[in-house]
């Protein structure tokens, strides 16, 4: 699994040890690291599924079956978590352009980041 990992894909990965379940995370790093298995880590933005009637926080962007996910999925984009490449157990799909777009607005605006 970890030779076949690009930038955007939407993959499954528990990063705290004690979720109960994998949950989807969309990988951010460079396809230059993605490609470098010498690399052990790779950053991601993790998601929850969007409850009923659970608005997005505004640093949020909402993934759905366009990006290969069975349920409406909150990514939160102010935070990046470095995961080891090999607890990543599969691939979902990868984030559709327009939300690959709302991704880096969401970063930049997070971090407050000039541009």
């Amino acid at each position: 699994m970890s030779s076949e990992l690009h930038q955007w894909d939407v993959v499954k990965v528990r990063i705290n040890p004690e979720d109960r379940d994998e949950h989807p995370a969309v990988i951010i790093s460079p396809e230059e690291l993605c490609a470098d298995l010498r690399k052990t880590k790779l950053n991601v933005l993790y998601g929850t599924t969007r409850r009923p009637g659970e608005n997005p926080r505004p640093h949020d962007v909402v993934l759905n079956g366009a990006d290969g996910l069975e349920h409406q999925t909150l990514v939160g984009c102010a935070y990046f978590y470095g995961v080891d490449r090999r607890k990543i157990t599969g691939s979902m799909g990868r984030v559709a352009l327009e939300r690959r777009r709302q991704i880096g607005r969401k970063i930049v605006a997070s971090y407050r980041l000039p541009l």
